[in-house]
């Protein structure tokens, strides 16, 4: 604050007395008890969304309704190779290393907007030669001269009286925006569960696969063998031959497409856990059974639905943090008041001498009293996004029901497809066996040999894929339900309110 200078002659003992302090601070307090006591705008009140009472889909045994742990889901597998990815996935996953860089920037956001409660006060201090014009004071009699080195130093304050609650609003927006990006990363630690563990089942299936494969190329080449000493022997024609031939390229070609896919799978995974995409080789070389279910799987309610699934909470935390930029909004229909104070010293001379000092305090207001309409369209505006935000939570939650459903679906129906094709491959089994005798005997030609070889490689091959198909359908019930987490309510309570404001790890 500028200070034109003046000079004073007035003694100590002339000085009038101040009789304005008790008002001062008694203007302070009025002005501290109004803080956001007439807040305007939408008080927030959290959608009440109606889940239905059970799923629509047809459950088989097995799979139960009821409280389903969801935390920790993958342990189910008993697979401690998987329990070790998982671990070093929450290590090392950068797209979780970035979504904890967005709740740390939602923080110092949300520290910005509580630094809006307090007064801003500044220092300033200045040395300026000035001269003051003669029709605002008598020359020197001493000198005759009209300059003078001026010195001044102060602090000064300003203190929005937050009246209309656009503060405290403020305040409210940036919690919620806050708590919707930890939500966030709830999703993507969900996201990644998920993620690795179809693609460690899909590495499984995929190695049980090559090794089907494997042992039905070498039935093939059997029987190759068989007809090429037929053919030698001129029991066979050369066409038996050939047609065997064919028939174990065809299943060899096979088994490069079928690694190629593993080795993708594993380059995935290597990726997901933040290393180089060929550091689970060593780890998952040495191949293993698929994960199977376990004999009896928990599906919860949907009502529960809206608590575990962190992208319906992180949408309903979007939702209240629009609804209050609407009351942020309607603030600027009013007028804003501030405390305005400064104090320091003015002089020629002897800066800090007390009879020197110079000050101002008092309240003062700002009204834009028209502006074409802009603030009650920007009222308008924000009103509307919160229509779209409303309208994002509801969809969200729909969506989410569907993903359960279809999860279910698959699952039951991929099951029941399962046990089909484990008899179809036992049938298989058999009649390779009785056709190979037959063809020995001479009492079958060579094409029901084919026919049965191509038949029970397609159905072995089948029933694995459906086998690794089942546990993956059983992961997206799990993704579905937002397992990965538990929504303890007091322990998100810690998280938000106080680990975050402390500068301290938030998981």
């Amino acid at each position: 604050m500028f200070f034109a200078p003046r000079r004073f002659n007035r003694s100590r003992t002339h000085r009038r007395p101040y009789h304005g302090l008790g008002l001062n601070v008694l203007t302070v307090l009025i002005f501290f008890l109004l803080q956001g006591c007439l807040a305007v705008g939408p008080d927030y009140e959290p959608p009440d969304y109606s889940a239905p009472d059970a799923w629509q889909s047809e459950l088989v045994e097995g799979v139960a309704s009821g409280e389903a742990s969801l935390q920790a889901w993958w342990k189910i597998f008993n697979d401690p190779v998987l329990d070790g990815i998982m671990d070093r996935a929450v290590d090392g996953n950068l797209d979780l290393r970035e979504a904890y860089a967005r709740i740390k920037e939602a923080r110092a956001i949300r520290g910005i907007a509580r630094g809006e409660r307090y007064p801003d006060i500044n220092g300033s201090g200045d040395v300026a030669r000035q001269r003051q014009s003669e029709d605002f004071g008598p020359v020197s009699p001493i000198d005759g001269d009209q300059t003078d080195w001026v010195y001044s130093a102060g602090v000064g304050g300003t203190w929005e009286i937050d009246f209309w609650g656009r503060i405290s609003r403020s305040i409210a927006s940036a919690d919620a925006d806050f708590q919707a990006t930890i939500e966030d990363y709830r999703d993507i630690l969900v996201l990644l569960y998920s993620e690795i563990a179809r693609n460690y089942v899909n590495v499984r299936t995929l190695q049980e696969r090559i090794k089907v494969t494997e042992t039905n190329v070498e039935t093939q080449r059997g029987s190759l063998d068989i007809t090429q000493a037929r053919f030698k022997a001129e029991i066979s024609p050369e066409l038996d031959v050939r047609q065997a031939e064919l028939n174990l390229a065809r299943t060899e070609s096979l088994i490069p497409a079928l690694r190629q896919e593993a080795a993708r799978a594993v380059h995935r995974l290597g990726v997901l856990i933040g290393d180089n995409p060929g550091a689970l080789y060593a780890d998952l070389s040495p191949p293993k059974l698929i994960p199977h279910p376990p004999e009896e799987v928990l599906v919860s309610v949907p009502a529960n639905l809206v608590r575990q699934r962190p992208d319906i909470r992180s949408a309903e935390r979007r939702l209240a943090a629009q609804s209050e930029r609407i009351g942020i909004a309607t603030a600027d229909l009013y007028p804003s008041f501030f405390l305005l104070g400064d104090f320091g010293y003015l002089a020629t001379s002897d800066l800090f001498d007390y009879r020197k000092r110079v000050w101002s305090f008092g309240p003062t207001f700002r009204w834009n009293m028209f502006d074409g309409g802009r603030v009650r369209n920007r009222i308008a505006a924000e009103d509307a996004r919160t229509e779209q935000a409303l309208a994002r939570y509801e969809n969200t939650v729909l969506g989410a029901l569907e993903e359960v459903e279809n999860a279910i679906v698959a699952y039951t129906e991929e099951t029941k497809r399962r046990e089909s094709l484990l008899r179809s491959v036992n049938a298989a089994k058999k009649s390779v066996e009785l056709v190979q005798v037959l063809y020995k005997s001479g009492l079958t030609d060579f094409q029901n040999v084919l026919d049965s070889e191509r038949s029970l490689a397609e159905q072995e091959d089948a029933y694995v894929a459906s086998v690794g198909l089942v546990t993956q359908n059983l992961i997206a019930i799990y993704r579905a339900l937002g397992g990965g987490w538990q929504p303890d309510p007091a322990v998100v309570k810690v998280e938000i309110q106080d680990a975050a404001m402390n500068g301290e790890p938030i998981f």
